[in-house]
Formats: structure tokens, sequence, C-alpha cells
């Protein structure tokens, strides 16, 4: 059985749906973000860059336990243990492989920052607003582009790289983003969104989804000198 460190985020969500997806056993801990929970020593243990999602594996490579931090790693991880959701022709999978790290490299970091400029800076600065609202709008294009062309990301199979994106494309409008305007991505998001499994993994720690207003405590753990105080790892 997998053991899943996870929060209701985005990256969260990537593992919470490819677990349901392939039908690997898993159990959930819930690592509060907004509480400093991913601060722990014994989750930086797991998670030496303090952020969620991360898994052990007591049973990985040759029986022994493997712990696997990186949202995108723990989905090649769990693609290659459970045989699902990778294509094996060699095009097609280093067709996956590259959406995958589009994602990784840059819709969650744009969406991320079109989304903290936009909702939770304690201070409007409309620079940062209008560039990373336009960089999430310029991706987003590039999405209904590629969706354009086929029925997922990566051709005709439900990959991966979809799981990676999905999530980041949940609540688009925190983004500054008008689904109204990408038509394929909307198809494709409806159709992975109507997914049973996918259903199941958005419930995953659900109640957490809609906790309250962000405060200056919670502010400085997410963003602020919490972040950026040296630590060290409980072994």
């Amino acid at each position: 059985m997998i053991e899943l460190y996870t929060w209701p985020t985005p990256n969260g969500h990537k593992i919470h749906i490819m677990l349901e997806e392939a039908a690997i056993p898993y159990r959930v801990h819930s690592v509060n973000i907004r509480t400093g929970e991913q601060f722990a020593p014994e989750f930086l243990n797991i998670s030496p860059n303090n952020r969620i999602p991360a898994i052990i594996d007591p049973e990985g490579p040759h029986g022994a336990p493997l712990a696997l931090f990186e949202s995108g790693a723990i989905l090649l991880y769990l693609a290659e243990k459970s045989g699902c959701f990778m294509p094996q022709d060699t095009a097609h999978r280093f067709t996956c492989l590259q959406w995958l790290m589009w994602q990784m490299g840059g819709v969650g970091p744009m969406f991320g920052q079109a989304n903290h400029f936009r909702r939770y800076a304690k201070e409007q600065h409309p620079y940062a607003i209008e560039r990373y609202t336009n960089e999430a709008n310029r991706l987003m294009g590039i999405l209904d582009l590629q969706l354009g062309k086929n029925s997922f990301i990566a051709g005709e199979e439900f990959t991966i790289a979809d799981m990676a994106i999905f999530p980041w494309t949940r609540h688009a409008d925190q983004r500054g983003i008008d689904m109204l305007e990408y038509p394929h991505a909307q198809r494709w998001f409806d159709a992975i969104n109507a997914r049973p499994a996918v259903q199941r993994a958005l419930q995953v720690l659900a109640a957490e989804s809609n906790p309250a207003p962000i405060n200056d405590a919670t502010r400085d753990i997410m963003f602020g000198h919490a972040q950026f105080q040296k630590r060290s790892s409980g072994a």
C-alpha cells in the first residue's frame, strides 16, 4: 500500500487521480500546509523540499521501501509500477513526457504565480498580475491548440500528462482565464472531470478545500519568513 502525504492542491490532486485511476491501494496522510505541517522533521525526511505531495512505497524496487517527492517523479514511478497511463511506443512515450515536462516547468509555476498575485499577495502588484495572467493565458492557448488536434494532450490516450495538467485548469478563473475562450480545452476538461476515478480523487481531503480566508500567520507559513528558515531533518 502506498503511503500518500498530501493536501488538496493541484499537485496533490495529480497523485490522487493516478492512484484512483490505476486502482493502486493507498493510505492518506494529511499535511496541512496552512499550519506548517510541511516543516515537521518527519515530513522533511520524506520530502526535503517541504512540499506535498510525497509518497512512501513500502514495496519499492527489489522489495525495498522507496520515498519520493516531486509530483512529476511520483507520476512516472506509479506509471511504471502499475504499467498504466504511459504509452509503450517510444515516440508516443516521449510525446507524453514532453507534455508532462511542459506542465512541470510552465503550467504549474506560471498558473501558481497568477493565482498567488491575484488572490494571496498582501499587496496588489499590477505588473505581476498582468505578467502572470498573460502567461497563464498564453499557456492555455497552447493547450487549446494541442487539444484541437487530439482527444488528450499526448494523443488519443489518457495519460499521466493529462493527470498532471488537469488539476491546474480547475478554477481557471482564479488565474484570470476565461475557459469560454478555449473550447478544445473545455471539452477536454469536461471529459476528464466526468471520469469516476477523477471524481473520487477530488474528494480526497475535500473537506479541507475551502478553508477560512488566509490571514497574516498563514501567509507567513505559506509564502513568507517560515519558508526560508534553515531546517534539518529528523534523521
